[in-house]
């Protein structure tokens, strides 16, 4: 009998894994009040290990459509990117793999941020209220700094950064700009880097292993003055 069937069937449409991520951070939203933050944290990360161990053998069609759509409920995006050229650079190349690897962190920043600025915000409006804060409101003249200020700062995950961003209602165009700047860097350092060490090109490691590094350098250098400047002014 043909493979060709089971393969079509490991194929998911992107539309049902895009209502999965919604559902998901929905469920994500939920779960954080009901449980608490750790055990949420615990209970994903077994989770977590579950789905990707499954997503690895499922083909580029399905392992990048759930990089670009995942993420939205919570799912880290930095073991996509470090497993792809392991996984399809051989078969793919790294070019192609590296391209549709940033196709898909596209698909998600511009996902989220829509997802909190209004198909979401009332659900997460309500979560952020209950927690005790209030709706972020950033003047235009502002968004600029937050945007670059929650990139470049340690500690956010991917997702709250740009639900949050979203839910501030920040400028679409500048939002995208800068986050694509900043995750396209340190994602393309990932892929590099996972992808030397499959093929064995220690060089090649040892470059991108150095482009991180500067990324992280150049990043503190910009929250430093970013913070200087609040500072003074």
């Amino acid at each position: 009998m043909s493979s060709t069937v089971p393969e079509e069937k490991r194929k998911l449409p992107i539309a049902w894994l895009v209502i999965g991520g919604a559902l998901g951070a929905i469920g994500l939203a939920v779960a954080i009040k009901v449980l608490g933050w750790e055990t949420v944290v615990q209970e994903g990360r077994r989770i977590w290990g579950m789905i990707f161990s499954t997503l690895t053998g499922a083909g580029p069609v399905v392992f990048f459509s759930a990089m670009a759509v995942l993420p939205v409920a919570g799912m880290p995006m930095s073991p996509f990117a470090l497993s792809a050229g392991p996984l399809f650079g051989e078969r793919l190349g790294t070019v192609t793999v590296i391209a549709l690897g940033l196709a898909a962190i596209t698909f998600n920043l511009t996902l989220t941020y829509w997802l909190a600025r209004r198909w979401l915000r009332p659900l997460l409006a309500r979560v952020v209220e209950r927690l005790g804060y209030r709706l972020p409101v950033v003047e235009s003249g502002d968004a600029t700094d937050l945007i670059v200020l929650l990139r470049v700062t340690p500690g956010p995950p991917f997702f709250v950064q740009n639900y949050l961003l979203g839910l501030a209602e920040v400028p679409f165009g500048r939002y995208l700009v800068i986050s694509c700047a900043v995750q396209w860097s340190f994602n393309v350092a990932f892929m590099l880097f996972g992808d030397a060490l499959s093929q064995g090109h220690g060089k090649l490691a040892m470059i991108s292993l150095g482009l991180f590094m500067a990324l992280v350098a150049g990043t503190h250098l910009v929250r430093k003055h970013m913070g200087g400047k609040k500072a003074a002014s």
